[in-house]
Formats: C-alpha cells, sequence, structure tokens
C-alpha cells in the first residue's frame, strides 16, 4: 500500500498520513513517532495516551518558536509554526478517547494557535459563526479573489475530522485560484459544534447544509445561483443527501463515497473493514449523542442513501480509492448507478497509477484536490486554467 507506515496499526499510520498531506514536516514526524513505536504494538486504543504526550511536546515546542519569531517582528515565519503546532496538537486530540485527560486542553490550544497563525500569516481564510435551530456551526471562510459575486462550495467534515484538516486539504486554495470562495464547516457532530457546543450528528444533512446556503445567500460575493457542495469521508454521506433535498445547489462531490453507513456499522461489529479512529465505538456515541451501542444503532439507522440520490438533478462527481481499507469502493458504485436524474454524473475510482488510492485519498490528496477542484469549475462557472 502506500501509506506511510510506519506503526503496526492502520489507525496510527492513518493519522501520521493525514499529518503528513495536512502540511506537516517529514522530520517532526519521525521525531514524534520513534519514541512511540512500541507503545503502537499495544493496540491502536491502548497506546494513545504515548501518542499524545508526544505530538502535544513537538507542538509546544513550535508554539515557543513561533513565539520567538514573532517577537522579532517576523510574523510569516511564526504563523508557519502555528500551522503545524495545530496541525499536530489537533492530530493529538482527535486520536484520544471522548473524556481523556488533556484532550479539552489540547483542542483548545489547537485553536489559538490556527487562528493566531491566521492573524500573522494573513491568511486568506475568516473564522465565522453560521445560526442553526440549536446552537452555531463554526465555519472557515476562504473568499476567491476579485471582485464581483462568485461561486461557493459548502465543504463538510467526516465523522472524526475539523474544519481545520478541511482547511488543509488545500482544496480551498485550490477552489479560491478557480475563481471559487469555500466555505469549510464544522457540522453537528464534528470539530467545534460538538466539542465545545455538545451538537449531536443529525443524519438529516439538508437540515444544517440549509443553513450554510442561507449564510451564503446572504454574502454580496457570492453567486446564489452557483453554490456546491462536497465532504470529505462522511461527509461523502453528508454532501448527497444534503444535494438531494436542498434545491439550491447546483453541484455536488464527494470525496469518497460513504453511501450506506449504516451497513458499515454492522461490518465493523463484525471486524470486517478499519476503524478510522481509536476507541472507535466511544467515538461514534459521543458524536451522535448516544447512551450506549443499541441507541446509537438506531440513531444511525436511516444513514443509507438508497431511494434518495434519484432526487439529484444537478451534476455530481463520485470519487473513491481503490484500496480504501475503511468504505468499500462498491459503495462508489451504487451512488454512481443511483444518479439517475443527474444531468452530469461522473466517478472515479483513483487506482495506484494516479495515487489515492487509500481512504479519501490519506495516501496523496493530490488527484482528488484537483479533480474536486477542476469539477466545480466546469460545472458552476469558474476557471480551470
Amino acid at each position: 500500500m502506500a501509506l506511510y507506515s510506519p506503526f503496526k496499526n492502520y489507525i496510527w499510520n492513518l493519522s501520521v498520513a493525514i499529518a503528513m498531506e495536512s502540511g506537516g514536516q517529514i522530520g517532526e514526524i519521525v521525531d514524534m513517532c520513534q519514541p512511540i513505536l512500541d507503545a503502537a504494538n499495544e493496540g491502536a486504543d491502548a497506546g494513545t495516551p504515548a501518542f499524545m504526550r508526544e505530538w502535544a511536546k513537538m507542538g509546544e515546542k513550535l508554539l515557543a518558536l513561533a513565539d520567538e519569531d514573532a517577537a522579532k517582528g517576523r510574523a510569516f515565519s511564526a504563523s508557519n509554526k502555528l500551522e503545524r503546532a495545530s496541525l499536530y496538537l489537533f492530530t493529538a486530540e482527535r486520536m484520544q478517547g471522548h473524556g481523556h485527560p488533556g484532550r479539552t486542553e489540547t483542542f483548545a490550544k489547537a485553536r489559538e494557535a490556527f487562528d493566531r497563525s491566521t492573524r500573522l500569516g494573513r491568511i486568506n481564510r475568516e473564522r465565522v459563526e453560521i445560526p442553526l435551530d440549536t446552537g452555531t456551526m463554526p465555519a472557515l471562510w476562504t473568499r476567491a479573489p476579485g471582485d464581483g459575486a462568485m461561486p461557493a462550495v459548502v465543504f463538510c467534515n467526516g465523522l472524526d475530522s475539523c474544519k481545520e484538516l478541511l482547511y488543509w486539504t488545500r482544496l480551498p486554495e485550490e477552489l479560491a485560484r478557480r475563481g471559487i470562495s469555500t466555505l469549510c464547516v464544522d457540522q453537528p457532530g464534528s470539530g467545534e459544534a460538538l466539542r465545545l457546543q455538545g451538537l449531536p450528528v443529525d443524519p438529516h444533512s439538508e437540515s444544517w447544509a440549509s443553513k450554510a446556503v442561507d449564510w451564503l445567500e446572504g454574502r454580496d460575493e457570492v453567486d446564489a445561483k452557483r453554490i456546491g457542495m462536497t465532504g470529505i469521508s462522511l461527509g461523502g454521506h453528508f454532501a448527497p443527501r444534503a444535494v438531494a433535498y436542498e434545491p439550491r445547489f447546483a453541484s455536488g462531490a464527494v470525496w469518497g463515497a460513504n453511501h450506506n453507513w449504516r451497513e458499515v456499522q454492522d461490518k465493523r461489529m463484525q471486524r470486517e473493514g478499519e476503524n478510522p479512529v481509536p476507541h472507535y465505538w466511544a467515538h461514534v456515541h459521543w458524536a451522535f449523542g448516544a447512551e450506549d451501542q443499541e441507541d446509537f444503532l438506531e440513531k444511525s439507522s436511516g444513514m443509507n442513501l438508497n431511494g434518495h440520490m434519484d432526487r439529484i438533478t444537478v451534476p455530481f462527481l463520485v470519487t473513491h480509492g481503490a484500496n480504501d481499507r475503511q468504505i468499500s469502493p462498491t459503495y462508489a458504485d451504487d451512488l454512481y448507478e443511483q444518479l439517475v436524474n443527474s444531468p452530469r454524473r461522473e466517478k472515479m475510482i483513483f487506482t495506484e497509477r494516479e495515487g489515492g488510492v487509500e481512504h479519501v485519498g490519506a495516501d496523496n490528496m493530490a488527484y482528488g484536490r484537483d479533480l474536486l477542484s477542476d469539477w466545480f469549475a466546469e460545472t458552476l462557472g469558474g476557471q480551470a486554467g
């Protein structure tokens, strides 16, 4: 497999690969991983406190180095270090079980470093809050350059990601290059919405995606007739559902098809396929606001796109990695085949010829990033070159 694999378990390797694709430096990553090689052998769950210790330690070192740069007036260099500090701290936090000591504090430090990096680096992203029926949906707004009303894309999380990781996929950067703005959202059940507001997953994704469209329609720099929607990992379930039930979306795409996520849970209970995070069942109970496994299975029972995809009447792109060890590529086939009323449907299964064969391209995000960017440029009226 193409996934960088310093450890003997998939879940830890996945986190390392995501960090590398999100802007981590290989030397720093080696330094963080080397001391915990043996801890990984204890299992994906048992060794996570050691993972937290080493990755948070590197984050703290970078925070101190960023302070030294900032004191010398070297704001851009400070921002670069803060980006990596934030990334490593988010990665450390993501690997812990719900309620693990230090998790809340680590998340807060990661957020603070990210926001400070935005200011010092003059980075094209703005933190915004989108009103929901209950609470708000924190988001990052990356605006396309130029004057006039531009297209925009709503980009949503998977099960265990956050809006900052969405930004670090560099999809907002590539979309902006093509004249398209991006709204990266912490929808209910993810990122800040879960951690700071306690908002659980809402399987009816159109309810919160519609609020994102409302917000975009209120921006003078957005062309309300040219709004798209995409999602990564479990967002590959939420995005098609939202496009099917929110008629204001003009185009859609998935970075990983998650067509029947409820069925995936049955397979995971039979130990088929890999989990995305340690402490998996505790994580999904937390994300769904479930009391126990029975309650979780009931709350997730409707997360099956069969019988819904014929409602999509706009262009839609399906992408998936051929060697995805979490979600079978057959779900991409199911999604594509059911887009019977889409005027333009396309499917791309990334193979070893391109790369990006693992779950949501964790081994190489370049091909998915380029394809989704070009897709929205073509279907929303951006510029592909």
